[in-house]
């Protein structure tokens, strides 16, 4: 499948910044099953990028900005080719082992409620006990989209009404770690979703004699080929699609509009 990107982030202050240095996770990487045909990273003023990779292997592109800044709209446009793979990642680039996805973080937290679901819902290494984890996630929040995040840990999502996509994948990934079977984060983008305002999030977890396969708990299947995959992390935080700081006074806002258009299947 052709997916075609278009992703615009507009950041607006209330007083003008003297300097902004922003972290990109924004570039998708190729795989056996995800090949980038274009991509480009847009800036409507004067900045400096520098593109790198992180320690998770993921592609990032550092963006260093001098004012007196405004306002600043990030746009990202590009083509990715997919193929289906049941979720199963083939060709990343994996510099880390995968027990070191079994490390806590503040965002994995699980709180007593969770640790019981899970328990009930026999959460284990096995891909079947994986896939039975994801859809009885699915199950108890149907209505979970993307929207923006609000910084809850694992634990505080599954107890509020409404968690997002990305704080399903928390308490996927809470879920899992506590089984003992590794499991990450994964920021990127989904086809099909209208209501969609923000990049996607879903998890991936280790199984033995396949390697990461991914799951969407807000959807209760693995990522097929309508998904993107642009980042991973510990968490929602390490895999950010723009996290940095900025020197100077007042408040921010931001803004994002996405589309992720199916083109077509052939390259």
């Amino acid at each position: 499948m052709r997916l075609a990107v278009e992703h615009r982030t507009v950041y607006r202050f209330s007083q003008p910044q003297t300097r902004l240095v922003q972290m990109l996770r924004l570039t998708p990487g190729d795989t056996f099953d995800q090949t980038v045909l274009s991509w480009r990273i847009d800036v409507d003023c004067d900045v400096r990028l520098r593109d790198m990779i992180d320690g998770f292997g993921n592609k990032v592109t550092m963006l260093y900005a001098e004012g007196p800044i405004d306002a600043i709209e990030i746009t990202v446009e590009g083509q990715v080719l997919t193929t289906e793979s049941n979720g199963v990642v083939r060709g990343s680039s994996e510099p880390l082992p995968e027990g070191l996805f079994l490390r806590t973080t503040p965002r994995t937290l699980a709180g007593p409620a969770l640790k019981a679901f899970a328990a009930d819902a026999a959460v284990g290494h096995g891909l079947e006990a994986l896939h039975r984890w994801n859809l009885a996630i699915a199950g108890r929040f149907p209505l979970a989209g993307d929207r923006p995040d609000g910084g809850q840990t694992a634990g505080e999502a599954f107890d509020a009404a409404n968690p997002t996509s990305r704080d399903l994948a928390h308490i996927f990934i809470a879920g899992a770690r506590g089984a003992g079977v590794p499991a990450r984060y994964v920021s990127g983008y989904r086809q099909g979703v209208d209501e969609a305002c923000a990049p996607h999030g879903w998890a991936e977890a280790w199984v033995d004699d396949l390697g990461w396969v991914g799951f969407d708990p807000s959807a209760g299947v693995s990522p097929d080929e309508a998904y993107v995959r642009a980042a991973v992390g510990l968490d929602a935080v390490g895999a950010a699609p723009i996290a940095g700081s900025r020197l100077g006074e007042g408040g921010e806002e931001m803004s994002v509009d996405l589309h992720v258009d199916r083109l077509g299947s052939d390259a």
